[in-house]
């Protein structure tokens, strides 16, 4: 990867990569971000946001909330060497200041979160895994799942089966605000190998003991 450096980005340089170059096609929330670049062009970006639901930071770490943050876009354009986007994600997260870095890996898209894995995250499981039915949302063609009924589109909406998404995380700071982080966080660290994440919706109730080992 010697022809790649990564440096603080801003929101400005890469909204043009987020907007063009990412499923989501559109931005997030930005507390920090990072870029990829050879020599002088940009070829990839990295942000970190403070998770859209309280609810999701508390349930991260409860005793320090705030800790929390969400790797939300990431975003490598296909010319890249081979390897790069984990390469990209371990330097990022040198840079970071200490926090319970969560990430999600979407189904929906054929995710399954190889990329955290090569970069050493925990995988904890997927989404709703607590839950012994799946929750539903309502679909417009073009809108995100939030803006379903607003603006009179509810109407034209559709009720569709969630699908799960991988959950992984892992801890940024010196070796000493990691240990602490580590103490801190309430997710688990589940082997993969057992428990493979499902393409739909699927119950598991794993043992505390047994998703820390």
């Amino acid at each position: 990867m010697l022809n790649y450096r990564v440096s603080p980005s801003t929101r400005k340089e890469c909204a043009w990569l987020f907007i063009n170059h990412h499923y989501a096609g559109r931005m997030p929330a930005i507390s920090h971000v990072y870029g990829l670049y050879e020599k002088d062009k940009m070829v990839g970006a990295i942000s970190f946001g403070v998770p859209g639901s309280r609810h999701l930071q508390v349930g991260v770490c409860p005793s320090s909330p705030g800790s929390v943050i969400e790797l939300n876009r990431l975003c490598v354009l296909d010319s890249c060497l081979k390897n790069t986007e984990s390469w990209f994600i371990a330097r990022a997260l040198k840079m970071l200041p200490p926090f319970i870095v969560v990430s999600y890996a979407d189904t929906i898209q054929g995710h399954m979160g190889y990329v955290y894995r090569a970069a050493n995250f925990s995988y904890a499981g997927w989404t709703d895994m607590d839950r012994k039915t799946a929750r539903y949302d309502y679909v417009v063609p073009g809108k995100h799942s939030r803006d379903a009924f607003r603006g009179g589109a509810g109407a034209q909406s559709t009720k569709v089966r969630r699908l799960p998404k991988v959950k992984y995380w892992t801890v940024t700071g010196d070796a000493r605000e990691k240990k602490q982080l580590l103490k801190l966080c309430a997710w688990p660290s589940i082997c993969w190998k057992k428990y493979p994440p499902p393409s739909q919706h699927t119950y598991l109730k794993i043992q505390t003991t047994e998703a820390k080992s």
